[in-house]
């Protein structure tokens, strides 16, 4: 059940600003490297591919790995979290990552590479980003959506300056050069991690105990703790009961079939732009053109996704931005040119940047903040095929076809149809929580009649005489007490 903006299920009261706007900015940087990195390193295969002597797919699976790890990563990421907190968790993920990206640099084939950037860099950029993410809903309620915006926004910023601050690390160092220089870089996820200070231990410490009451709690928790079972103690850390929950399904369900056609518009926009006779630069400035309006995006739509207007009503938000994704993309093929091509890429970047920035505003909506680190461990465990299928069956689409603009249409009614999905899922889902919620307000009020029609018969003044109701053997009434 979507929990109201006004409330929430947390101990505490979150303080919405102070600390909590160093934190959103600790949580750019984990955000920008973990989404950023991997499109940005692939300025350095070509090298590689020569070097070690190997095909474009062999050499495309360095990222699909990283990807793949990165999404696979979340429920370890989340149990990790629920734990330990943010803090610790971000301060190992940039280790991780600074550790692969100094080992590849001592690589001497694609394999080791796969292990060294795909793996072990691809679990740093897990612990990364989940905890990232989750640390804003325990800073924020009311500003949320705004502070989400802001910190998705790291992603479109560290895109656009990592690739080219990647190519000048590479014309100047060379690849492993680069990798080492790059390995000193991801240290400073571990100061983004340091900022991540944990809130809301103290306020939910009751300072009235005494150190008897104390330890007899303690007592008690060793001994519950001894008779769990292992589920339930799995269950503590990463909340499968959630597989339960009518809108976490939906969100699930909708986002699978989104991402078979999310990220392919992006990973084939310069190769179309090519296709259609444009030159490398000019269609290299296509992704930069989007990353920038992205930029701009991503924080707009937090701050429209705060109003009043619009916050009670995200879920639709969320979907109509998903469909004009959507029917952009099934737009693409109407660009002949260059300059209308740069028109589909500024709308692109409206489009992926409404979807970002309220992708997990929109989980954290439905599940609420405490359930939202396993929330998202499950989420992006099983967004993982589908981020990885929805490129290569792309792919096979052009090569099959030998045009780009059916794969733009394929993925532009992909997404739209998935824009469907949650609009009219999350349609009958409130509309059964209405029910759910007018049955509950009518319970309420029966009882509320009956104890009313039992008020009278207690406060009669002619009760002098002891009289007894049939049905009362079991327990006495008040009546029968009073008397």
């Amino acid at each position: 059940m979507p929990s109201p903006p006004g409330k929430t299920q947390l101990h505490y009261t979150p303080p919405d600003g102070g600390w909590g706007w160093v934190v959103v900015g600790a949580s750019f940087i984990s955000i920008g490297f973990s989404y950023a990195f991997p499109k940005a390193v692939t300025v350095f295969f070509k090298e590689i591919q020569e070097i070690f002597n190997t095909s474009y797919s062999e050499i495309a699976w360095i990222s699909s790995i990283m990807l793949a790890v990165m999404y696979a990563g979340g429920p370890i990421s989340s149990v990790l979290v629920n734990k330990y907190g943010s803090r610790p968790v971000v301060i190992v993920g940039g280790l991780l990552c600074c550790l692969g990206m100094v080992s590849a640099s001592f690589s001497t084939n694609v394999v080791e590479l796969y292990i060294t950037v795909g793996f072990i860099g691809g679990l740093g950029l897990a612990f990364n980003l989940q905890p990232a993410l989750t640390i804003i809903g325990k800073y924020f309620l009311r500003k949320r959506p705004m502070a989400n915006g802001l910190a998705m926004a790291g992603s479109p910023v560290f895109l656009s300056t990592l690739a080219p601050f990647n190519q000048f690390l590479f014309n100047t160092y060379g690849w492993k050069g680069s990798f080492l220089i790059l390995g000193g870089i991801f240290l400073h996820a571990c100061v983004a991690g340091s900022l991540m200070r944990p809130v809301g231990t103290q306020q939910t410490k009751s300072k009235s105990k005494n150190k008897i009451g104390i330890k007899g709690d303690e007592a008690n928790v060793k001994s519950s703790h001894k008779n769990k079972s292992t589920w339930e103690k799995i269950n503590k850390y990463l909340d499968f009961s959630l597989f339960k929950h009518r809108g976490f399904l939906i969100y699930l369900s909708g986002n699978v079939i989104m991402f078979l056609g999310f990220f392919a518009p992006i990973i084939f926009l310069a190769p179309y732009a090519k296709d259609k006779g444009i030159d490398e630069y000019s269609a290299a400035f296509l992704l930069s053109v989007m990353a920038f309006v992205d930029m701009f995006a991503r924080p707009s739509v937090g701050l429209i996704a705060n109003s009043k207007l619009i916050r009670p009503r995200i879920q639709y938000f969320f979907s109509f931005a998903i469909m004009f994704n959507g029917i952009c993309h099934l737009l693409c093929p109407l660009a002949e040119d260059y300059t209308s091509l740069v028109v589909y890429a500024i709308f692109f970047g409206m489009g992926f940047g409404s979807v970002s920035a309220v992708l997990f505003e929109t989980l954290m909506d439905l599940v609420g903040a405490p359930r939202f680190s396993s929330a998202v461990g499950l989420v992006t465990v099983v967004e993982c095929c589908p981020v990885l299928l929805g490129p290569p069956l792309a792919g096979k689409l052009v090569d099959e076809t030998g045009e780009y603009k059916y794969m733009y249409m394929a993925c532009g009614a992909i997404v739209v149809f998935s824009s469907m999905w949650l609009l009219i899922g999350n349609a009958i889902n409130y509309r059964l929580l209405d029910k759910e919620r007018n049955l509950e307000e009518a319970k309420k009020k029966t009882h509320k009649l009956e104890s009313k029609q039992s008020v009278p018969l207690n406060k009669s003044k002619s009760l002098d005489v002891n009289v007894k109701i049939s049905g009362a053997h079991n327990s006495p009434s008040e009546r029968e007490t009073n008397i």
